[in-house]
């Protein structure tokens, strides 16, 4: 295993686990149940845990690719720009899902408005977590590039 390999491994943790904190923070907000809050905002520190190594992994690993045939520097600077972005949001998000675990520790229930900005940062950080890896894949994946176009068919191709 290399760098590579390892952040291609590790980058999916916040980019999966942020999709399922955002529906478990609006499944708590929305059935006002305090041990889903609580459960929610736990999986969002452990969300914004997960995104250091996925993030601190990239430079060892874009330091292996950048030289690959194909590879177009362009494609790393954006994916790099915005890991930036992911991992401050998802910080970010992480840091009030801590502070409102501590600081909601010792009451009944969490208040409303408080799950509401949780909501909200996980929302933000699913937007940008999914557009960093969006981004990411079209480092080796032409396909997934906007300006993809499917090369014609060879002869021999039409010949079958």
């Amino acid at each position: 295993m290399n760098w590579a390999h390892l952040h291609l491994m590790v980058n999916h943790l916040p980019v999966i686990g942020i999709l399922f904190g955002l529906l478990l923070a609006l499944y708590a907000f929305v059935r006002k149940n305090d041990e889903v809050n609580r459960l929610a905002l736990i999986f969002l520190v452990l969300v914004a845990l997960a995104a250091l190594p996925a993030y601190f992994t990239g430079g060892a690993a874009e330091d292996m690719v950048e030289r690959l045939p194909g590879v177009n520097k362009n494609h790393v600077e954006q994916h790099e720009e915005m890991a930036s972005v992911a991992l401050t949001t998802l910080l970010l998000m992480g840091a009030v899902a801590a502070a409102g675990l501590f600081t909601f520790r010792g009451t009944k229930s969490i208040p409303r408005w408080f799950m509401l900005v949780a909501l909200i940062l996980s929302l933000s950080g699913a937007g940008v977590a999914g557009l960093t890896a969006n981004l990411g894949g079209q480092i080796r994946h032409q396909e997934a590039r906007p300006d993809f176009q499917i090369p014609a068919p060879s002869r021999d191709e039409r010949q079958k």
